[in-house]
C-alpha cells in the first residue's frame, strides 16, 4: 500500500460531505422517532445500538474511499452538523424541542404517571432507584419527579419529606459513605 492510498482521497471531496451529511440528518430524525434514551438514561444494549449504527452507515459516509483524509473529512463534516444544528436550536425554539425533545411527567402527587413512563421507555423500578437515590424513601415522598431533557431525572419532594443527606445517612450507619 502507498502513501498515496492512505493519505490521498478517492472519492470526490464534496461527495463525501453531502453523503455524511445526510447520514447525519437521517440518524438523528431516526434516533428521535424511535424515542432513543439520552446519554444519562443509555444502557448498555443503547451503547451497542449506537455503537452497531456507526459501524453500519460508514461505508454510506465515505463510499469506496478507505483513506485517512476521506475519514477526517466525513468526521469533520459530522462535527460541523452537530455544531450547526445546535447553533440553529439555539435560535429556534420549535427546533429545539423537536431536536432534544421536552421534559416528562413522571410522579405527581406521589402516584406513577404510567402511561408517561411507558412513553418515556422507563420502569418503575428505574424511577423508584433515581428517588433512592435523591434520598427518598418511596414514591409517596415525592411530589414530582420528572425526566429532564439531559436524561436525567429531577426529584420535588413532598413539603413534609425530608432529604436524608449523606451526613444523616453515615449518622444512621457509621461505617458507611
Amino acid at each position: 500500500m502507498s502513501t498515496a492510498d492512505i493519505f490521498g482521497i478517492h472519492a470526490p471531496f464534496l461527495e463525501i460531505v453531502y453523503r455524511s451529511a445526510i447520514v447525519f440528518v437521517a440518524i438523528v430524525v431516526g434516533m428521535r422517532l424511535t424515542g432513543a434514551r439520552q446519554l444519562g438514561q443509555m444502557t448498555p444494549f443503547d451503547l451497542v445500538l449506537v455503537l452497531l449504527i456507526a459501524n453500519a452507515v460508514q461505508n454510506a459516509m465515505v463510499g469506496t474511499d478507505t483513506t485517512i483524509f476521506g475519514g477526517l473529512v466525513a468526521a469533520g463534516t459530522l462535527l460541523v452538523a452537530n455544531r450547526g444544528a445546535s447553533m440553529f436550536a439555539d435560535h429556534i425554539p420549535f427546533f429545539r424541542r423537536a431536536l432534544e425533545g421536552q421534559p416528562v411527567l413522571l410522579v405527581h402527587d406521589g402516584q406513577f404517571l404510567r402511561e408517561h413512563l411507558r412513553a418515556a421507555d422507563l420502569s418503575e423500578d428505574l424511577i423508584l432507584q433515581s428517588i433512592r437515590e435523591h434520598g427518598f424513601e418511596g414514591v409517596g415522598d415525592v411530589k414530582i419527579a420528572v425526566l429532564e431533557v439531559d436524561g436525567t431525572i429531577s426529584i420535588v419532594p413532598m413539603s413534609g419529606a425530608t432529604v436524608r443527606t449523606r451526613h444523616r445517612v453515615r449518622a444512621l450507619h457509621p461505617g458507611g459513605n
